[in-house]
């Protein structure tokens, strides 16, 4: 190659990487594709990698519990000891916010999430921790011997005869739901629930639920509409 050519081809090639450069953090913040098992596609809904505000046409915070986002994770805790005593008082002992509690919102009938979450507690609490896949509909609650799917309260329940989620450990989750069933799916180790039951229709949140004094930490999350 000549010295010319040569000049040409450094010349038209600095752009390029600098465009390769330049879609690097994107590329980053996106993460690696997740491969859907109960759907042929996904349309992504909503992302974040918690590096700036809380979204709060995503999320809403309950019952007057803390959260903050530090260091790229959303963190909450309990809410403050004086809106406690008031609850308290006002016999609403349920909803005095002893535990982290939030929604994400716009949450499509058929969905895959994805997300690192943690719960920190001394202990289990019974029926929590959870994941609520619509409010109350499809109850996800983590135990030390077991993992329960409760759905409409009372209306049928599926357990699995083993933990699916430690407390004070961070886990890699997947939850994919279509109409009959719930893919479940935690450092890669997966549960499939079948049931005639299952049915999003009317819902669009899933509930983060810890334990009384815990703590709940989620990480990059991504949301999508299963196709």
């Amino acid at each position: 190659m000549n010295a010319p050519m040569r000049a040409h081809y450094r010349s038209a090639g600095l752009p390029v990487l600098l465009l390769v450069l330049s879609w690097g953090p994107s590329l980053q913040a996106a993460g690696p594709a997740h491969r859907p098992e109960l759907f042929l596609r996904t349309k992504l809904v909503y992302e974040d990698a918690f590096d700036g505000t809380l979204n709060t046409n995503f999320w809403e915070v309950r019952q007057n519990t803390t959260w903050v986002i530090k260091e790229g994770v959303l963190t909450g805790g309990p809410s403050s000891q004086e809106f406690q005593d008031k609850k308290v008082a006002s016999g609403d002992r349920a909803h005095a916010g002893f535990k982290p509690v939030i929604w994400l919102k716009k949450v499509p009938e058929n969905f895959v999430c994805a997300m690192r979450v943690r719960y920190d507690a001394k202990a289990y609490q019974r029926g929590f921790p959870l994941f609520d896949l619509g409010h109350h509909v499809h109850t996800l609650s983590f135990g030390e011997k077991a993992t329960t799917l409760t759905i409409k309260k009372d209306v049928e329940t599926l357990t699995v005869g083993q933990p699916l989620l430690s407390l004070n450990q961070w886990h890699d989750v997947v939850i994919e739901l279509k109409r009959g069933t719930i893919l479940l799916k935690v450092d890669g180790k997966k549960h499939l629930f079948e049931s005639k039951n299952i049915d999003m229709t009317g819902q669009a949140q899933i509930d983060f639920k810890a334990v009384d004094g815990g703590a709940c930490q989620i990480d990059h999350i991504r949301l999508w509409e299963g196709l």
